[in-house]
């Protein structure tokens, strides 16, 4: 996908996540919210066409190319499409998936279990302040996990950090389901995480 950037359609239908998350919660956070990033994204980059060929990760990757009053819109709207993309791919209908091999060998070896890292990624998402993310990412280098927060629409790209999964804690994402209950919104997500795109992620 390159500019102009459309509006990823969803992988599911918008009732096959509920309990979790309602039809109504992700008809506004996708239709509304990931609407108005990629329209905006789109305006961003409009002028700099010579990143018109490129995904949104590689531009995220290479923000240089990116004239600096243009960059932080293209960092708060191009990590909007970004991120909100990588979220919904990330999450199905099938409840309580079980967790590939591979991962789960992972998990284990750089959280000691995947029962403590399911924890430490609730904590992560749970205790940060504001609006932002919390991330399972692969460092690049040596291929280790570990979990990372991101404030904003910021993204782990450009810090030599493979992303994995993440879970989006703008109050947007959970609000008309939840009002303020982040930990139940929290412990709904972990129900419906894809853990076979998550596996296909690793590098």
């Amino acid at each position: 996908m390159s500019y102009p950037f459309q509006l990823k359609k969803l992988p599911y239908e918008y009732t096959d996540l509920e309990p979790c998350i309602s039809k109504s919660t992700l008809e506004f956070h996708h239709d509304k919210h990931l609407k108005a990033y990629t329209d905006n994204f789109n305006k961003a980059i409009e002028t700099v066409t010579e990143v018109h060929n490129c995904s949104v990760e590689d531009i995220l990757k290479n923000l240089t190319l990116i004239p600096e009053n243009l960059r932080q819109g293209v960092i708060n709207n191009g990590g909007g499409v970004f991120n909100h993309n990588f979220y919904f791919d990330g999450l199905t209908k099938e409840k309580n998936k079980k967790i590939p091999e591979r991962l789960k060998c992972l998990l284990e070896e750089n959280f000691s279990s995947v029962e403590l890292f399911i924890e430490q990624l609730k904590k992560a998402a749970l205790t940060y302040f504001g609006s932002g993310w919390a991330w399972l990412v692969q460092d690049k280098e040596n291929g280790k996990l570990k979990i990372v927060t991101t404030r904003n629409q910021d993204t782990p790209l450009g810090e030599n950090l493979n992303p994995l999964l993440n879970l989006d804690v703008w109050e947007h994402a959970y609000y008309i389901d939840y009002q303020n209950r982040r930990a139940d919104y929290i412990e709904a997500y972990m129900n419906i995480i894809d853990w076979d795109v998550v596996d296909s992620r690793l590098k």
